[in-house]
């Protein structure tokens, strides 16, 4: 290890060590990335959303399963196709001491509801909340929706007193780097209270006496410590000063698997990765070809795709942990068919030149690639395979890498050419990627298209999804999805890559659930 990293990661084991609680019903979990807010309403991010549903609950949530079962709410009625009347759970209370009303479901729903939340997705398909009583709410929705109580286990629940008296009854607007109280602070309802949040640092948590649920493990206190640098994350884990580690290097996995301290399970997630295009600008940003966009044409996106070798890429960047696909879904959410999934065309470093001839384009052209470096499996190392894939077919790339906190916000501001990010369904239903990545994006900043961050525009898969939303015949649905998707993947609106395989390390002592979401659930973990 070189000087330099070798300090690095000293100082990070020292932080770690000084963080360390003893007794075992503390949980340390350390990964690549850190959390951006903890405002709930702020930024639709994996990471974000594993440590914020510790605090902050929904209306409803998933089992083991991932059946939708009650939370906040003990239980609901259709009332009629539009129309869910949830009845509140009682003697609920927020961390701070505060009663759990209905005024909170309303205040929290419409907060979400209202740009710039970014989880406007959660609440898409919700028209209108009304408060009936202290404990009764009913959801009007904009029309049937086969997918909103599955939409809603992400919609989490605020105090509106607590938001009001702290200006923070906007969510916070994340893309032009705000901050509120929110961000900061929490006043949940959920099995741990926050304690503190150190940005890049530590976040720590304790149990929630008073919470109205009994967990099944017996985690006390939680302390999360992100760490960027992969070899300093892994001696964390084999020396012990973590107990977890979500995202173990891909490189070390062998080796920490060979250590008799620790054990690795890993399980497919529900998240594609891919990489996204520009299809808006009349002129390509930063590139050389001047007064057009080359990325608009189809031609030059079915030439990147088909310069890129995935087998390659599955082999000896990922490692076995990804599985090649040609769609926008993994296989375990409603709407995957095996047809889909298989590669829209096969890797072809010539067919992919005379693409970029026939385009215009017999010499290639200048393109940046923006890509995160902390929040999924070797991303940065599948972002510079494929920067030497596109520049051997002309295509001169530029790699710019950043931390999942600037990444993230860069995409959503639409300052990107090409981009990779990972998209996991929450609903585990397709409309989900669908509205979030492939609908026009809604130029009030509504759910659709909220990260379709090329901008992409197709009336026909528009129309499609607008009537996906809404049929609740599962023989006329998913034909539909079927048939956008397939749209995409033969317009080459994206290029799919790998449905993500992610193994979790732990201590042998730590007994918990693998979650194709990525999210630990701590009270079903126990520590011995």
């Amino acid at each position: 290890m070189a000087r330099s990293s070798f300090v690095r990661s000293a100082l990070a084991l020292a932080v770690l060590a000084a963080a360390g609680v003893s007794h075992a019903a503390t949980l340390r979990i350390a990964g690549a990335n850190d959390i951006l807010t903890f405002d709930p309403h702020a930024q639709n991010h994996q990471t974000t959303l594993a440590y914020q549903q510790m605090v902050y609950e929904s209306l409803v949530r998933y089992n083991e399963k991932y059946e939708v079962e009650p939370s906040l709410a003990a239980k609901w009625t259709m009332v009629s196709p539009t129309q869910i009347r949830f009845e509140l759970r009682k003697g609920v209370k927020f961390h701070d001491g505060a009663p759990f009303t209905a005024d909170d479901v309303v205040f929290s729903l419409n907060r979400a509801m209202t740009p710039p939340s970014n989880m406007t997705a959660y609440v898409q398909s919700v028209k209108e909340v009304k408060k009936v009583d202290d404990h009764t709410v009913d959801v009007i929705l904009k029309g049937p929706s086969p997918v909103v109580l599955r939409e809603l286990t992400d919609a989490r629940i605020m105090n509106k007193a607590w938001a009001e008296k702290n200006n923070a009854a906007k969510a916070q607007d994340y893309k032009a780097k705000e901050e509120n109280f929110a961000a900061r602070n929490a006043n949940g309802t959920g099995p741990f209270i926050l304690e503190a949040w150190q940005p890049d640092t530590r976040t720590t948590l304790k149990k929630n006496a008073d919470w109205w649920d009994k967990p099944r493990g017996n985690v006390d206190n939680i302390v999360f410590t992100p760490i960027k640098a992969a070899a300093t994350r892994s001696a964390a884990l084999i020396s012990g000063q973590v107990d977890m580690v979500v995202d173990p290097p891909v490189q070390d996995l062998e080796r920490i698997k060979r250590d008799a301290n620790i054990k690795v399970i890993e399980g497919p997630e529900n998240r594609t990765i891919f990489l996204g295009f520009d299809q808006h600008r009349d002129e390509l940003m930063g590139s050389n070809v001047k007064g057009k966009n080359p990325l608009k044409d189809k031609r030059v996106r079915q030439a990147l795709y088909q310069a890129v070798d995935i087998a390659a890429i599955e082999k000896n960047v990922m490692r076995g942990l990804g599985k090649p696909t040609g769609t926008m879904i993994a296989p375990m959410v409603n709407g995957w068919t095996k047809e889909l999934g298989a590669r829209a065309a096969k890797f072809d470093v010539n067919a992919a030149k005379k693409l970029l001839a026939d385009a215009g384009y017999p010499n290639g052209f200048e393109l940046t690639l923006d890509c995160p470096n902390d929040r999924y499996v070797n991303d940065e190392a599948i972002c510079q395979a494929v920067t030497a894939m596109w520049t051997r077919i002309g295509v001169k790339t530029r790699l710019q890498t950043n931390p999942m906190s600037i990444h993230s916000a860069k995409i959503q501001k639409f300052d990107v050419s090409a981009y990779m990010l990972g998209w996991g369904v929450a609903t585990f239903d397709a409309l989900y990627s669908l509205d979030s990545l492939i609908s026009t994006v809604d130029p009030k900043g509504g759910a659709a298209g909220n990260f379709n961050c090329g901008r992409m525009s197709n009336p026909i898969v528009d129309n499609l999804i607008q009537q996906i939303k809404t049929e609740m015949d599962p023989a006329k649905r998913n034909p539909m999805i079927h048939e956008a998707l397939q749209i995409v993947k033969d317009d080459y609106n994206y290029l799919p890559l790998h449905d993500q395989i992610r193994p979790w390390a732990m201590r042998k002592n730590v007994t918990t659930v693998h979650r194709p979401d990525d999210r630990p659930m701590v009270i079903w973990t126990t520590v011995k």
